[in-house]
């Protein structure tokens, strides 16, 4: 080989050698004066070890929440080793950011943030030195915090339902997430899906419905306004037999083939035990013609006291109610109030209790009542007769009799046309002969 040749590659031998001898000596730390520096070495793997363990860490999770409607939430972020890293909140479906650090930078004035730190701040430069009295150049040590951030949102909406995420901007980012659950008290929804105020006739079918909203879903109840029960009928093909409920639990109450009892107020309560549970009433009308019954269709009185008829009447819609007295061969008369008679009624749901006074009761008023109830389906009226009674004993050229059975059987005389007295009358009209013939003994013997 030239000599050249190999002077070359003698320089390029002792070139390599040189810096692999530095890099070695730096490497384990020999100053200038031939000594290790283990400071060198200690100061390294401080570092190494400072950087997996001295960033951010959360102290707890920020956990999920459940709050009503209308009430505040705080969400709490603790975090150590904060260092030079900031936190922010972020709402998180749509990563809409809410703060930074202890700043709210959303427009949103319902929500805001806090800060409470609770630890400490390592100082920010510390000297270095050497267990071999080496001296080197000082270094800031990692600050180490413990602090809280306080994520507010006040007078909550069923919108802020969602996850929300404390976030860190390392390098991944680092970040804890906790979701709110909103409840909202119950609603009931007015509409195609509840019941307004329903009117059937007697015999058809009812159903009423109620549909409330709420989280959690709401319970939803049935019960008369007036706390009477619920009438159910047993089957649904329309048997006589009913079921009784104080509370009906559902939200479709039906009636097969409903009768006029059932008629009345009902109330829809929906509850999810977040207050207020809330209600809504419904009426349900039956409608029928009237009915008119005269529990006393036969009254006597004697004269110059006042006399009370009455009739009890069922129907729906109102009814117009009065009264009027018969007269042979002459339109009857209605009879208003006045100096002669009184005239009221008291009404009770589908009921109405009908009175009619006579004051001063004579011969005129003796004779045939009618109570008249009319509606829009129909009419109906109830016959009442009113007859004489006559006190103490009478002396006649034919025969003596007690007045008042001979009151009653003028009474029925008085209603030959009619065949539910006829046979009344037949009966009294025996009666009183035998009670005359007994009585006209007595007579006969009586001193003159």
């Amino acid at each position: 080989m030239p000599a050249a040749a190999r002077a070359v590659n003698t320089s390029r031998t002792i070139s390599m050698i040189a810096s692999l001898t530095t890099l070695f000596f730096t490497f384990i730390g020999i100053d200038g004066m031939g000594h290790v520096s283990g400071h060198n070495v200690e100061r390294n793997t401080f570092h190494q070890d400072s950087s997996t363990i001295s960033g951010p860490v959360f102290i707890a999770p920020v956990g999920n929440q459940t709050a009503a409607i209308g009430r505040e939430v705080v969400f709490s972020c603790s975090v150590r080793n904060i260092g030079k890293y900031k936190v922010g909140w972020l709402r998180a479906s749509d990563q809409t950011i809410l703060s930074v650090h202890t700043r709210t930078v959303t427009h949103n004035a319902r929500i805001s943030v806090s800060y409470e730190s609770n630890g400490c701040s390592m100082p920010a430069g510390v000297a270095g030195g050497s267990a071999f009295g080496v001296t080197g150049s000082s270094q800031a040590a990692d600050e180490v915090v413990n602090g809280t951030w306080r994520l507010h949102i006040r007078q909550l909406k069923e919108s802020d339902r969602d996850c929300y995420m404390c976030q860190i901007n390392t390098s991944p980012m680092i970040s804890e997430l906790g979701c709110l659950d909103i409840l909202v008290p119950p609603d009931i929804v007015y509409g195609g899906d509840t019941s307004a105020d329903l009117a059937v006739s007697e015999g058809d079918n009812a159903t009423l419905s109620c549909r409330a909203t709420g989280r959690p879903t709401p319970r939803v109840s049935w019960r008369r306004e007036d706390g009477e029960a619920i009438l159910i009928r047993a089957s649904s093909a329309g048997g006589g037999s009913f079921e009784k409920h104080e509370t009906y639990n559902g939200s479709v109450l039906q009636f097969h083939r409903v009768e006029r009892r059932q008629m009345g107020a009902y109330l829809c309560i929906a509850s999810n035990d977040v207050p207020p549970a809330v209600s809504k009433r419904v009426t349900l009308a039956v409608n029928f013609a009237p009915v008119v019954k005269a529990p006393n269709q036969l009254l006597g009185a004697p004269l110059s006291t006042d006399v009370q008829l009455e009739c009890y009447v069922e129907a729906f819609p109102n009814t117009i109610n009065y009264w009027v007295k018969n007269r042979r061969g002459l339109e009857d008369e209605m009879l208003l109030e006045g100096l002669k008679y009184n005239v009221r009624e008291e009404r009770s749901g589908y009921k109405v209790l009908m009175w009619l006074l006579i004051k001063g009761f004579t011969e005129q008023d003796v004779g045939s009542y009618k109570c008249v109830s009319t509606n829009s389906l129909g009419k109906a009226d109830g016959t009442l007769r009113l007859y004489e009674i006559k006190i103490g004993f009478e002396r006649s050229s034919r025969k003596d009799h007690v007045s008042i059975i001979g009151g009653l059987a003028e009474a029925a005389q008085s209603s030959g046309a009619g065949n539910s007295f006829k046979g009344l009358f037949e009966c009294w009209k025996k009666l009183s002969h035998y009670l005359s013939m007994c009585l006209f003994i007595p007579v006969l013997l009586w001193p003159r």
